[in-house]
């Protein structure tokens, strides 16, 4: 149900993604930044480099841009400094929230969640008070049309992918972040372009929503969160 849940998220974004093309290449830009500045920047020796770079030819992101954010991350040009911080809360329900962000501003960030999380009926919460649901995991959604469930599954098992999930749909493979790059490489390789690809949080349990109100809130607030420049991604139980 996480990558069901993933998926609508998904398509919501794609049926928006000319309004949200800017915030996409922010985030996928201070991606790279990070990339680069952990691994280096040759993508032959840095293989979650490789990874984000195909992401932006995906994304159909300029290839100046994409230049620009590996020379900031190797210390070429100067500019601010990235940080990755994670964010837990409560949305409306008791819905348990984990809020990825890139920022160059903590301060900033900070009052902006704090600020959407209380306009959305929600409230954070200390660090760790929700971590312990969730799984760090790499996750791939791809539209059954793309590709047949037979080859799917071999080239994820042969790239050593924990579960491949048949939804109405769309497919859902998962792995170990450890392997996310090594699986995301051949995904790409067999000419397959996944609709979304991502290290993501993943929920131990899921919690049924029964009522419609409480849903639409719930709803509401993500979409809230998504919106914000510095978050890259939302992730819910």
């Amino acid at each position: 149900m996480a990558g069901h849940s993933k998926w609508a998220t998904t398509k919501r974004h794609k049926a928006a993604v000319d309004a949200k093309r800017g915030k996409i290449f922010s985030i996928i830009s201070k991606e790279i930044l990070l990339a680069t500045r952990d691994g280096g920047k040759d993508p032959e020796f840095n293989p979650r480099l490789r990874t984000l770079i195909s992401k932006a030819k995906q994304a159909n992101m300029p290839a100046d841009n994409i230049d620009r954010a590996i020379k900031k991350g190797a210390g070429e040009l100067g500019g601010v400094i990235i940080e990755e911080l994670l964010y837990e809360g409560y949305g409306p329900g008791g819905i348990g929230l984990i809020v990825e962000v890139t920022t160059d501003n903590k301060n900033r960030s900070a009052s902006e969640i704090r600020s959407t999380f209380s306009k959305g009926g929600g409230n954070l919460a200390g660090a760790g008070a929700l971590a312990f649901n969730f799984k760090r995991k790499g996750q791939f959604l791809i539209a059954k049309e793309k590709v047949d469930e037979d080859t799917l599954t071999e080239i994820a098992l042969e790239n050593d992918a924990e579960d491949v999930i048949s939804e109405k749909d769309h497919f859902e493979i998962i792995c170990e972040t450890s392997k996310y790059d090594l699986l995301a490489e051949a995904i790409n390789s067999n000419g397959v372009e996944p609709d979304s690809s991502d290290l993501a949080y993943l929920p131990n349990n899921q919690v049924s929503i029964e009522d419609e109100e409480t849903a639409k809130k719930v709803l509401k607030l993500i979409e809230s969160l998504e919106d914000l420049e510095d978050v890259k991604a939302v992730h819910s139980n």
